[in-house]
């Protein structure tokens, strides 16, 4: 355990992110934005949320202490390319429809019943329109010039990404308003239940997305020979 958690707190949540393979797991526990947010402080980011960083310190040292899962930032960049685009690229284009038309049954179900959430359907569609443009130029545009060995020569693009990484932050900060933080009401059906636990995987997978992009990718084009 670390004996002096203190000395994390003015670390930047992008360079926690990137200490260890778990690191992600317990910030995202603890709902500390190190995607978009990652130029925030440990410090400050548990001090907007109310949460110990003391705490969330010490889950971060066991994370680092146990060595489970990948470590991207020890791997090729065309390795890491290929696992954007077989784990998320592919999942987001599969999962985003079916989140679609859950909401909507849920919404015309339930449309009079208290926490329902109007506007999810829509909210969802805009985020897919919008995911499947900004994947398409990563797919046609960036990842072939980094893979061609061209990385350093792409800081347009890498901006225009970063960019819409924030737009895509925001898309999610107002996915969990929307669906009132993914937990269903009382009594919710097993349609809705479901909807808000793949809502929530959502969220996970795509702010795993943005960080392994804005904090392992871009950063190794810059440093690229």
């Amino acid at each position: 355990m670390n004996q002096n958690p203190p000395r994390s707190f003015d670390v930047p949540l992008s360079r926690l992110a990137t200490s260890s393979p778990g690191a992600t797991r317990v910030l995202h526990r603890y709902a500390l934005d190190y995607c978009c947010g990652g130029a925030t402080t440990l410090g400050d980011a548990c001090a907007a949320a109310g949460v110990d960083p003391a705490r969330v310190a010490e889950e971060l040292e066991r994370e680092q202490a146990s060595g489970d899962g990948a470590d991207w930032t020890s791997r090729p960049a065309v390795d890491l390319i290929d696992h954007l685009l077989d784990t998320f690229h592919a999942d987001h284009r599969e999962e985003l429809p079916r989140l679609i038309a859950m909401a909507a049954k849920v919404e015309e179900v339930h449309a009079k019943r208290d926490g329902c959430p109007q506007g999810l359907a829509q909210h969802l569609r805009a985020m897919l329109d919008s995911l499947e443009d900004h994947m398409q130029k990563e797919e046609q545009v960036l990842f072939p010039m980094i893979r061609s060995g061209h990385g350093q020569m792409a800081a347009m693009p890498i901006s225009c990404m970063e960019e819409e990484h924030e737009d895509h932050g925001r898309s999610l900060e107002r996915l969990r308003e929307l669906a009132n933080g993914f937990e269903p009401p009382a009594g919710a059906c097993t349609t809705w239940r479901a909807l808000y636990l793949g809502l929530a995987q959502l969220e996970r997978d795509l702010m795993e997305h943005i960080h392994l992009e804005n904090n392992v990718l871009f950063p190794s084009c810059a440093e690229a020979d």
